[in-house]
């Protein structure tokens, strides 16, 4: 009987590209309309992450369109597209790849368990997690 040893991968990366663009959700003069950018730094202060780390992660995300780069001296990122165009599943892919491609190829309780992945990866946007953490933040719980 074969384990697949990556059944699902989803990396600290892409929960970490998750809340930095909730966060640009969550300011109302980042909205794509509006173009006022958001810099790495605020990010990265704002959510106690490594500048040169979302440096990266928000490279890659500007490459597949999920995010705009402004440069300037007020200069930064901004979302693409409104919040809630923005799958969480799209992060996840475009940070980790085709998530969990093993499992599918290994068939069975595998493949299911991607495709529930995948059905709540896809169905939940960047605006329903910045959404989830105010209501945390006013007493509720959620995490991801």
């Amino acid at each position: 009987m074969w384990f697949p040893d990556r059944v699902i991968s989803v990396t600290s990366k892409s929960r970490y590209a998750v809340l930095a663009l909730a966060e640009l959700a969550r300011c109302p003069a980042c909205a794509p309309a509006t173009g006022a950018p958001t810099s790495i730094a605020t990010l990265a202060e704002r959510r106690e992450m490594p500048v040169q780390f979302l440096e990266q992660l928000f490279s890659t995300l500007r490459r597949a369109g999920l995010v705009q780069s402004h440069r300037g001296s007020r200069g930064g990122y901004t979302l693409a597209r409104p919040a809630e165009q923005i799958t969480v599943l799209e992060v996840v892919q475009a940070l980790d790849g085709r998530v969990g491609e093993e499992a599918r190829e290994a068939g069975g309780i595998w493949a299911e368990g991607v495709d529930a992945l995948r059905e709540v990866f896809a169905a939940a946007t960047i605006a329903e997690v910045a959404a989830r953490e105010l209501d945390v933040a006013a007493g509720g719980s959620y995490q991801i």
